[in-house]
């Protein structure tokens, strides 16, 4: 059981960055290749006004570090493991929804 304070917070701050679908979509690019903001917004088809909204919020959840290179800024996961926990959450969350045991999840638009 989670009882630290910090644990409860750094799950907060994962989960705050992955309730939005673009953020969800960065952290998955990011998890593929570091790439720099431009290419980002172009790869998600977003704006780069919008796409650095959202680079700072995973900076401010300690999700993603930038990188000088020269003039520009590249963006990559903080940590090789957050990939890795991606691809585990995931997973797991489609299993779980594979073998969800509410019968009526689609009516109570629950699970």
């Amino acid at each position: 059981m989670l009882t630290l304070a910090t644990d409860i917070e750094v799950l907060a701050r994962f989960g705050r960055a992955l309730a939005d679908p673009i953020r969800c979509r960065i952290l998955l690019a990011l998890r593929e290749a570091p790439a720099y903001p431009a290419d980002l917004a172009d790869a998600l088809e977003i704006s780069r006004t919008r796409l650095s909204n959202h680079l700072a919020c995973l900076r401010d959840c300690g999700l993603v570090a930038t990188v000088p290179d020269g003039r520009r800024t590249r963006y990559e996961l903080a940590d090789d493991r957050l990939g890795h926990a991606l691809d585990d959450l995931r997973t797991a969350v489609v299993a779980v929804a594979a073998d969800r045991t509410c019968t009526d999840a689609d009516e109570k638009d629950c699970c």
